[in-house]
Protein backbone atom coordinates (compact mmCIF):
# COMPACT_ATOMS: atom_id res chain seq x y z
CA UNK A 1 0.00 0.00 0.00
CA UNK A 2 2.94 2.31 0.74
CA UNK A 3 3.98 2.29 -2.91
CA UNK A 4 0.43 3.03 -4.03
CA UNK A 5 0.60 6.33 -2.15
CA UNK A 6 4.07 7.03 -3.53
CA UNK A 7 2.84 6.37 -7.05
CA UNK A 8 -0.19 8.60 -6.52
CA UNK A 9 2.12 11.32 -5.19
CA UNK A 10 4.40 11.02 -8.24
CA UNK A 11 1.39 11.21 -10.57
CA UNK A 12 0.16 14.39 -8.89
CA UNK A 13 3.61 15.98 -8.62
CA UNK A 14 4.59 15.14 -12.21
CA UNK A 15 2.15 17.81 -13.39
CA UNK A 16 4.11 20.47 -11.49
CA UNK A 17 7.65 19.27 -12.12
CA UNK A 18 9.68 20.21 -15.16
CA UNK A 19 9.18 18.07 -18.27
CA UNK A 20 12.04 15.73 -19.22
CA UNK A 21 13.25 14.24 -22.48
CA UNK A 22 11.99 10.78 -23.44
CA UNK A 23 15.49 9.35 -22.91
CA UNK A 24 15.92 11.15 -19.59
CA UNK A 25 17.47 11.87 -17.27
CA UNK A 26 14.56 12.13 -14.87
CA UNK A 27 15.24 12.91 -11.21
CA UNK A 28 12.58 11.66 -8.79
CA UNK A 29 12.82 12.57 -5.07
CA UNK A 30 11.95 10.12 -2.29
CA UNK A 31 12.40 9.66 1.46
CA UNK A 32 13.08 6.40 3.32
CA UNK A 33 9.95 5.69 5.36
CA UNK A 34 9.44 3.35 8.34
CA UNK A 35 7.63 0.86 6.07
CA UNK A 36 10.78 0.65 3.88
CA UNK A 37 12.99 -0.73 6.66
CA UNK A 38 14.08 -4.27 7.31
CA UNK A 39 15.10 -5.85 10.62
CA UNK A 40 18.53 -4.16 10.39
CA UNK A 41 16.88 -0.71 10.21
CA UNK A 42 17.93 0.13 6.68
CA UNK A 43 15.97 0.06 3.45
CA UNK A 44 14.96 -3.48 2.51
CA UNK A 45 16.66 -4.59 -0.72
CA UNK A 46 13.31 -5.54 -2.29
CA UNK A 47 11.99 -2.01 -1.69
CA UNK A 48 14.68 -0.60 -3.99
CA UNK A 49 13.21 -2.48 -6.95
CA UNK A 50 9.69 -1.26 -6.15
CA UNK A 51 10.87 2.33 -5.93
CA UNK A 52 12.51 1.92 -9.34
CA UNK A 53 9.03 1.14 -10.74
CA UNK A 54 7.70 4.43 -9.37
CA UNK A 55 10.69 6.37 -10.74
CA UNK A 56 10.15 4.85 -14.22
CA UNK A 57 6.52 5.96 -14.03
CA UNK A 58 7.77 9.49 -13.32
CA UNK A 59 9.95 9.38 -16.45
CA UNK A 60 6.99 8.18 -18.54
CA UNK A 61 4.70 10.88 -17.16
CA UNK A 62 7.09 13.82 -17.34
CA UNK A 63 8.32 12.92 -20.83
CA UNK A 64 4.71 12.50 -22.02
CA UNK A 65 5.55 8.94 -23.10
CA UNK A 66 2.77 7.59 -20.85
CA UNK A 67 0.13 9.24 -23.03
CA UNK A 68 1.78 7.96 -26.23
CA UNK A 69 1.79 4.43 -24.83
CA UNK A 70 -1.79 4.65 -23.57
CA UNK A 71 -3.12 6.14 -26.82
CA UNK A 72 -1.69 3.20 -28.75
CA UNK A 73 -2.81 0.49 -26.31
CA UNK A 74 0.76 -0.26 -25.22
CA UNK A 75 2.34 -0.80 -21.81
CA UNK A 76 5.90 -1.31 -20.55
CA UNK A 77 7.12 -4.39 -18.67
CA UNK A 78 10.44 -5.15 -17.03
CA UNK A 79 11.97 -8.34 -18.38
CA UNK A 80 15.30 -8.24 -16.50
CA UNK A 81 17.00 -6.08 -13.92
CA UNK A 82 20.13 -6.16 -11.85
CA UNK A 83 21.07 -4.02 -8.86
CA UNK A 84 24.37 -3.12 -7.25
CA UNK A 85 24.14 -1.89 -3.67
CA UNK A 86 26.92 0.41 -2.45
CA UNK A 87 25.65 2.00 0.78
CA UNK A 88 22.56 1.86 2.99
CA UNK A 89 19.58 4.15 3.20
CA UNK A 90 18.32 4.69 6.73
CA UNK A 91 15.09 5.99 8.23
CA UNK A 92 14.05 9.40 6.86
CA UNK A 93 17.05 9.68 4.52
CA UNK A 94 16.05 11.71 1.49
CA UNK A 95 17.30 10.44 -1.86
CA UNK A 96 16.80 10.88 -5.58
CA UNK A 97 16.40 8.21 -8.23
CA UNK A 98 17.94 9.21 -11.56
CA UNK A 99 16.40 7.35 -14.50
CA UNK A 100 17.83 7.38 -18.03
CA UNK A 101 17.45 5.24 -21.13
CA UNK A 102 20.94 4.06 -22.03
CA UNK A 103 19.89 2.62 -25.38
CA UNK A 104 17.88 -0.16 -26.99
CA UNK A 105 18.19 -3.21 -29.17
CA UNK A 106 15.75 -4.81 -31.60
CA UNK A 107 13.37 -5.83 -28.77
CA UNK A 108 13.86 -3.79 -25.62
CA UNK A 109 15.01 -0.62 -23.92
CA UNK A 110 17.96 -0.68 -21.55
CA UNK A 111 17.68 1.79 -18.67
CA UNK A 112 20.01 2.84 -15.92
CA UNK A 113 18.63 3.94 -12.58
CA UNK A 114 20.73 5.31 -9.73
CA UNK A 115 19.87 6.09 -6.13
CA UNK A 116 21.59 9.29 -4.97
CA UNK A 117 21.85 10.66 -1.44
CA UNK A 118 23.41 14.10 -1.86
CA UNK A 119 26.51 13.44 -4.01
CA UNK A 120 26.83 9.78 -3.08
CA UNK A 121 25.59 6.91 -5.27
CA UNK A 122 23.79 4.49 -2.95
CA UNK A 123 22.75 1.86 -5.50
CA UNK A 124 22.53 1.47 -9.25
CA UNK A 125 20.42 -0.72 -11.46
CA UNK A 126 20.35 -1.73 -15.08
CA UNK A 127 16.89 -2.59 -16.40
CA UNK A 128 15.72 -4.27 -19.61
CA UNK A 129 12.14 -3.29 -20.47
CA UNK A 130 9.88 -4.17 -23.38
CA UNK A 131 6.70 -2.52 -24.57
CA UNK A 132 3.75 -4.84 -25.14
CA UNK A 133 0.43 -4.39 -26.92
CA UNK A 134 -2.77 -4.91 -24.95
CA UNK A 135 -4.00 -6.86 -27.98
CA UNK A 136 -0.96 -9.16 -27.78
CA UNK A 137 2.58 -9.04 -29.07
CA UNK A 138 5.32 -6.51 -28.59
CA UNK A 139 6.26 -3.13 -30.01
CA UNK A 140 9.70 -2.33 -31.39
CA UNK A 141 11.61 0.34 -29.43
CA UNK A 142 12.03 2.44 -32.59
CA UNK A 143 8.25 2.42 -33.09
CA UNK A 144 7.67 3.55 -29.50
CA UNK A 145 10.18 6.38 -29.83
CA UNK A 146 8.89 7.53 -33.19
CA UNK A 147 5.43 8.15 -31.67
CA UNK A 148 7.15 10.70 -29.42
CA UNK A 149 9.16 12.22 -32.24
CA UNK A 150 12.48 10.66 -31.20
CA UNK A 151 14.27 9.53 -34.35
CA UNK A 152 17.83 9.02 -33.10
CA UNK A 153 19.66 5.72 -33.24
CA UNK A 154 20.39 3.86 -30.03
CA UNK A 155 23.27 5.19 -28.02
CA UNK A 156 26.36 2.98 -27.74
CA UNK A 157 25.94 0.94 -24.59
CA UNK A 158 28.88 0.55 -22.21
CA UNK A 159 30.64 -2.79 -22.68
CA UNK A 160 29.47 -4.25 -19.37
CA UNK A 161 25.86 -3.34 -20.22
CA UNK A 162 26.17 -4.93 -23.69
CA UNK A 163 27.47 -8.12 -22.05
CA UNK A 164 24.70 -8.09 -19.44
CA UNK A 165 22.06 -7.42 -22.10
CA UNK A 166 23.37 -10.23 -24.33
CA UNK A 167 22.77 -12.70 -21.48
CA UNK A 168 19.09 -11.75 -21.17
CA UNK A 169 16.56 -13.80 -23.07
CA UNK A 170 12.97 -12.66 -23.51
Amino acid sequence: MNLFFRLAWVIVCSRFRAPVLALGPCLTPFRCLPTDLDILKHMNNGKYFSILDVARADLLLRSRMASHLSNNGWYPVVVAQSMRFRKSLKLFDSFIVETSILGWDEKAFILQQKFWRKDSCIAEAVVRARVLKKSGGSVLPQTVLSTAGVTSESLVLPEWVREWNAQQTD
